[in-house]
């Protein structure tokens, strides 16, 4: 497979790489939907002219993130819904309501680097959030991909993907110690192979997914962190080249509109382009929000892909 690559750069923003895009008739999901690069991943695609809803924990935020993309845009085609990743029951009953086909569905929301949480089932909360909750939802919305014909799956990670790959003997943290980093990156190693392995899967049905690390932006993603308290971290705070919102979202609208992808499936992109292999030694994933450090082959891994879907069907009851 041939390293696709475009015009964009980390410097291009969501309405650059979209601007030649007609969205029209389509309709999309956002999960996450109501900031950051969510918010501004669901403008874009309104501005292009997609049907967009925002699915949101908090409905109030959902609602006033919605009229605002409508008056920037004039599309009033923006709505929102309840959607609580970590609870089984609100990811089967967003997935129920849905009606007609749904050609993108955006995996934005996620949790960063939090003390250790976990859901009434024992998972660990950020595997629970940021993989099993967008699994589910993407398994419940299946035939409204299907539907759609040419439905593609784009997934939020990040490069602390490289700090972990899937730890199978002990995926929620029940016989090791707690690290919070280490529990991030392995939530986005899954980010990773659930798009590997949903396109061996689901690339009959038209359906194609793939991931991305957006770059480092400071949003609400990093509220578990002080850097005041942390030297590591506010080095890192202080010095590293954030991105803008607008930047932020642009490789998550590029793996939605560019016709670059239209059937590719399974790959890692950064920075607007697909990502080179991460050369051992070069720990700059180790920063959070680093960019430009490549994709692990351990995310990549199509055995673990697999491996990783199958369990992540016996812990939903699937």
């Amino acid at each position: 497979m041939s390293r696709i690559t475009t015009p964009f750069t980390r410097e291009s923003t969501a309405d650059e790489v979209i601007a030649d895009a007609n969205l029209s008739g389509r309709r999309a999901v956002v999960t996450g939907g109501a900031s950051g690069i969510g918010v501004e991943t669901a403008r874009a695609l309104a501005a292009a002219g997609a049907e967009v809803t925002l699915a949101v924990r908090n409905l109030e935020a959902g609602r006033q993130a919605a009229a605002g993309i409508s008056a920037k845009t004039g599309n009033p085609g923006v709505f929102v819904a309840p959607l609580e990743l970590a609870d089984r029951a609100s990811v089967a009953a967003f997935a129920a309501s849905w009606e007609g086909p749904l050609h993108l569905l955006i995996n934005n929301a996620g949790v960063m680097a939090e003390p250790l949480n976990r859901t009434p089932e024992g998972w660990e909360h950020q595997f629970a959030t940021n993989h099993l909750g967008h699994f589910g939802l993407a398994l419940g919305l299946h035939p409204a991909l299907a539907a759609a014909g040419n439905a593609r799956i784009v997934s939020v990670s990040s490069s602390a993907h490289l700090r972990s790959g899937i730890v199978f003997d002990d995926i929620h943290f029940e016989n090791r110690p707690y690290d919070e980093w280490s529990a991030y990156g392995q939530s986005k190693t899954a980010n990773v192979l659930f798009a590997v392995e949903a396109t061996k899967r689901w690339a009959p049905d038209g359906i194609t997914a793939n991931a991305l690390m957006p770059g480092g932006i400071r949003t609400a993603l990093q509220r578990h962190q002080d850097p005041e308290a942390n030297p590591w971290l506010k080095e890192i705070f202080d010095n590293y080249p954030w991105k803008t919102v607008e930047q932020g979202a642009a490789t998550s609208v590029l793996l939605a509109v560019s016709p670059l992808l239209a059937g590719v499936g399974g790959r890692y992109f950064e920075d607007c382009n697909e990502a080179l292999p991460h050369a051992p030694g070069d720990e700059g994933g180790n920063v959070p929000g680093a960019s430009g450090d490549g994709v692990a082959a351990h995310a990549l891994d199509p055995e673990a892909a697999t491996r990783l879907w199958d369990i992540s069907l016996e812990m939903l009851d699937r």
